[in-house]
């Protein structure tokens, strides 16, 4: 960690700008690189007609976001456990990511890895992650709800000795862990739809998840929800309208693993849902949509996810992403005033 100022707050705020600048400078490096390469998106054939344009755009600049955090971290934090496994969680899972995207890019279709491989990916880094949080870290298997109430999902645990280390497995928060990384990473993937939403909501959400680990304690882990927020502030700047560059599911998948990580490290389960509110009100839409239209063969939106009902109805693609922007904010802000009432 560089310096020992007198406020640690110093740190983060400084991580903030820090992976701003480092994601802002290097982003142009490798778009010049992807479209050497004739590297770019492919644009869903069921999609918004107005989105054609975006065909053949550079995406995977969560690469270089991912950079930029990773960087940050170096240089301003120390690396505790809870911090390595919070990184690790959102490298890993953005690895899986960037294999999606490479595979689209391989075989030109919006589509890239099967459902079933995303899940079993998921599976193993959420199983893996939630394992290390309570082993290694040392983690309750507690969820908190704001207003004192608390479940224990720790009831069903299973000792195992393994190689001379103890190693318990709580089932319940297992899968509870596993829905909230996978959901998470679904759900931010989901809102990546347009041009700058997804970075300027995930940014919104972890300046708030910065403030909650700050409090928390975790002045690394603070950093790092920090680091994030700058990375996003960085890609946005190439990714308003019109983007020179997308995330792609490298980053979109990465940040919503990054914030379930730190959800289950600062204990913030529920009141990061309400948080990423924006996030989940997008994962929503398609569930409803699918049920609606298996069920009754009635469709309740214009189109899924919910951004897309708004641009179906006339509004700009500007429009709906400020006002999206301003949504993320209002849960985020709410979902921050409720972890004051955790149990």
């Amino acid at each position: 960690m560089i310096g020992n100022p007198a406020y640690p707050s110093y740190q983060v705020f400084l991580s903030i700008a820090v992976a701003a600048i480092v994601t802002c400078v290097l982003m142009p490096f490798f778009i010049s690189f992807l479209k050497k390469d004739g590297i770019g998106q492919q644009v869903r054939a069921d999609g918004p007609e107005s989105h054609l344009v975006k065909q053949g755009t550079p995406t995977m600049g969560g690469v270089i976001m991912l950079i930029g955090v990773v960087l940050t971290v170096l240089v301003f934090a120390t690396w505790t456990p809870d911090l390595v496994l919070a990184v690790a969680a959102m490298l890993v899972t953005g690895s899986l990511g960037l294999l999606d995207d490479i595979e689209s890019v391989a075989h030109k279709r919006s589509l890239g890895l099967t459902p079933s491989q995303k899940m079993a990916g998921l599976i193993t880094i959420s199983v893996v992650f939630c394992l290390g949080a309570v082993n290694w870290v040392g983690i309750d298997a507690l969820v908190r709800f704001p207003g004192g109430f608390s479940v224990d999902l720790g009831v069903l645990t299973t000792t195992l000795e393994l190689g001379g280390a103890t190693i318990k497995v709580p089932w319940l928060y297992v899968a509870f862990v596993f829905l909230l990384m996978a959901g998470l990473s679904n759900a931010v993937n989901l809102t990546d739809g347009l041009d700058g939403l997804a970075g300027g909501c995930s940014m919104v959400v972890m300046l708030m998840m910065a403030m909650v680990a700050y409090r928390y304690g975790e002045l690394n882990l603070a950093i790092f929800a920090a680091a994030i927020a700058g990375s996003c502030i960085g890609f946005l700047w190439h990714n308003c309208n019109p983007a020179s560059i997308f995330m792609g599911d490298t980053g979109s998948l990465a940040l919503g693993a990054a914030l379930a990580a730190l959800a289950v490290l600062t204990k913030t389960e529920v009141t990061s849902l309400i948080m990423g509110g924006l996030f989940v009100c997008e994962a929503l839409s398609v569930i409803i949509q699918v049920v609606s239209f298996k069920t009754t063969g009635k469709r309740v939106f214009l189109m899924s996810p919910v951004h897309h009902h708004f641009e179906k109805k006339g509004w700009a693609e500007t429009k709906v992403v400020t006002r999206f922007w301003i949504v993320s904010a209002a849960f985020a802000t709410l979902g921050f005033a409720l972890y004051f009432q955790l149990g």
